[in-house]
């Protein structure tokens, strides 16, 4: 089994994320801002060419487990599904480009400020509410100080926290109406399943339908998509079965309930000796009822089982050993 190239690529995704934090905790000590970004962007394509489902269960793992530099790694996964939103809507070059690098740089105007609100158990003080209200004005002005000069990125980021309800479909509006929803619903979304000090994270079946509602009707068609991309239970994250197990998913399949996970403890919540691969689309009866927080599961699971089944996802697309030097570096 290939964990070689299994850690490579785990450490290459912490990587890209420690990068990402260095940006947005001190952009001033970064000497191109721009062309730092452009170079995570070629990064995060990179990571997810060959095949995004061990992309995807490597970043999911990644987010799961700390909040320690929670605004680095909440960028970095609203970056990747605004990456495979872009893909699954095939927007043009430019625009795909503009929401990649705008999810990147969102909350550069609050970044020390979202890491300590990820930890702090009381409210905001009315200081920091007035923050999180004028950071994107704020991420604007601080990322054109930084000769970002892209109008549509820095549209998007002023624009994330859209609140107007649209007048025109999704697709017949205005490039950076339309980034900025798509922004807005993984935005949304993957601040849910994020673990705070305050609570652990939602489970991803129950943000997915908070973003798809009845309710949400700034993000109901963005959010559709989201849940036609990615799944109700992506790769990497964990779920119950049916008969009382608890599984972490693998891959995605062509019914988005229905993906391929591995068994990880019984029904007793103890581990088993080996993870156990089911294809659900092949099971009548077995399914899942429901997705997990993370701090509920990692306790428990053996980290080695993990690490068999990265190493399982990442040595079946041999294309991905390739990817082991560090990306967006050629």
């Amino acid at each position: 089994m290939d964990y070689d190239t299994y850690e490579d690529l785990q450490g290459l995704w912490s990587d890209l994320e420690a990068a990402l934090a260095l940006v947005l905790t001190h952009p001033a000590q970064v000497s191109d801002v721009p062309q730092k970004v452009l170079q995570l962007d070629a990064w995060l394509q990179e990571l997810m060419a060959h095949d995004s489902d061990s992309g995807l269960y490597l970043m999911y793992q990644l987010a799961a487990g700390t909040t320690v530099g929670y605004s680095a790694a909440h960028a970095l996964v609203c970056a990747t599904l605004s990456h495979l939103l872009a893909q699954s809507y095939r927007l043009p070059q430019v625009e795909r480009d503009a929401l990649v690098r705008a999810a990147l740089t969102m909350n550069i105007g609050m970044t020390q400020l979202q890491n300590q609100l990820a930890l702090q158990r009381e409210r905001p003080s009315a200081a920091q509410q007035e923050a999180i209200r004028v950071h994107a004005v704020e991420g604007r002005r601080l990322l054109e100080r930084m000769k970002v000069t892209d109008k549509l990125w820095l549209d998007v980021v002023t624009l994330h926290h859209i609140h107007v309800e649209p007048t025109l479909p999704l697709l017949d509006q205005p490039p950076a109406e339309r980034l900025a929803r798509l922004l807005a619903t993984v935005d949304r979304y993957a601040a849910m399943i994020s673990p705070r000090r305050t609570r652990v994270g939602r489970t991803v079946a129950e943000s997915i339908q908070i973003v798809t509602g009845p309710r949400s009707k700034l993000y109901e068609k963005a959010g559709e998509a989201l849940k036609h991309c990615v799944g109700y239970y992506p790769p990497g994250v964990f779920v119950a079965l049916s008969d009382g197990t608890t599984a972490v998913v693998l891959r995605r399949s062509s019914i988005p309930g229905k993906p391929q996970v591995a068994k990880l403890l019984d029904a007793r919540q103890y581990p088993l000796a080996q993870p156990e691969i089911i294809m659900l689309t092949n099971q009548e009866v077995l399914h899942i009822t429901h997705s997990l927080p993370a701090a509920e599961v990692r306790t428990k699971v053996d980290a080695r089982s993990l690490m068999r089944l990265g190493a399982l996802m990442t040595g079946s697309t041999p294309k991905l050993r390739q990817v082991t030097h560090t990306p967006g570096q050629r």
